[in-house]
């Protein structure tokens, strides 16, 4: 069936055409018992009668409604007629993260949000025990409130038995710009080693993608890519990301989640998305740990510190252990006497037999000046 403007399907009137591609075309659309908006999505003219690929489109619709995230577009409904299958979605605003990302790199500041709504709508979707496997700039989009929106969980996949695989109809081919007709599970650039290789997948191939999409919205280049397809999936399989792309003001916390999402060996790899949000959290906070490489940091560290502290005790420590050898070793100082008169009409304060009193002092040693007889005025 044909949309276009004007196209009545069921409730739902077409209003004009927003993308297309090989899991679907999308439509803006008016639900005229609602009057409000929303996205049409439905398969394309060419694959409509294919019961596999009508199948996977319910399927998406019962992935969505077992979702409730607000980082996570909303299906509002699935229209299932003999003329089309449809599903009927939220319809969100603004350009899609790859829109952006033409554009050139983010900052620092500009991408953590961004990235951290990433990963709450992923950790959503985990929880549920549902894999999205196909997480790409093109499926994410940015509302002008910066409010993030992840869409297209049509490759999404409930994980039973803590993995799923690949069944022939989705291996045929794999694409460049995106998801089109047999795809690998994925788009190739964004794709984990384990998906690249037609391996079991489980929630740590979405880890992949995610690192992938951050460390592009950073550098403002993909992590792996190149010239064919094949030449994108040996990057994928064999090669590093460039780290030095990533810029200077990148924090030390920030590398260091990267590294991990992107490790080619999921048994290393970060397991829980959720713990990608924390380390996200920590430096949105700015947490002492994520100093930025370059520049020092701001104050007394607490290495600092607690160097700073050890050293002063153990400085006090050897300085009473130097005084107390010293006095233990001290020798005492001869005593010197002398004698002074006392004035005339005085008040003795010691008994005297004669005007002059003999009195004895002592200096001594370690211990300063002290009187060994008498009491001392």
């Amino acid at each position: 069936m044909a949309l276009t403007a004007g196209t009545r399907v069921g409730a739902y009137e077409i209003v004009a055409a927003i993308g297309a591609g090989g899991m679907g075309e999308v439509y803006r659309a008016t639900d005229t018992k609602l009057n409000r908006p929303v996205a049409f999505k439905v398969l394309p003219a060419s694959l409509a009668s294919d019961r596999e690929r009508v199948a996977r489109l319910r399927r998406e619709a019962e992935v969505l409604a077992a979702l409730n995230d607000p980082h996570i577009a909303q299906i509002y409904g699935l229209e299932d007629s003999t003329e089309v299958t449809a599903l009927v979605l939220e319809l969100v605003e603004g350009p899609t993260l790859a829109d952006r990302l033409a554009q050139g790199p983010m900052s620092v500041a500009e991408a953590l949000p961004i990235a951290k709504q990433i990963a709450e709508a992923l950790e959503a979707a985990h929880e549920r025990g549902i894999v999205h496997r196909d997480l790409k700039p093109a499926n994410i989009k940015v509302r002008p409130d910066g409010t993030v929106k992840v869409l297209d969980f049509g490759l999404a996949k409930v994980v039973e038995d803590e993995a799923v695989r690949p069944n022939s109809s989705q291996t045929a081919t794999a694409t460049m710009e995106g998801t089109q007709d047999g795809v690998i599970l994925g788009t190739v650039a964004y794709m984990s080693p384990e998906q690249a290789r037609g391996q079991l997948v489980d929630k740590r191939a979405d880890v992949w993608a995610f690192g992938c999409v951050l460390f592009e919205m950073l550098s403002g280049r993909m992590a792996f890519s190149g010239q064919t397809i094949s030449d994108t999936i040996a990057a994928v399989l064999e090669r590093e990301p460039v780290w030095d792309r990533l810029p200077a003001a990148t924090p030390k916390g920030i590398r260091r989640l990267l590294r991990r999402c992107l490790e080619k060996d999921p048994k290393q790899r970060l397991r829980d998305i959720g713990d990608a949000r924390i380390e996200l959290d920590e430096a949105l906070a700015g947490s002492a740990k994520d100093d930025i490489d370059g520049q020092e940091p701001v104050g007394i560290t607490r290495r600092a510190a607690i160097t700073t502290l050890v050293g002063a005790a153990l400085g006090t420590a050897a300085t009473g252990a130097f005084a107390i050898s010293r006095y233990r070793g001290a020798v005492p100082r001869s005593l010197t006497q002398f004698a002074f008169a006392v004035p005339e009409g005085s008040k003795a304060l010691y008994p005297a037999t004669s005007s002059s009193l003999q009195t004895t002092v002592g200096w001594g040693s370690s211990r300063g000046f002290r009187p060994l007889c008498g009491n001392w005025p």
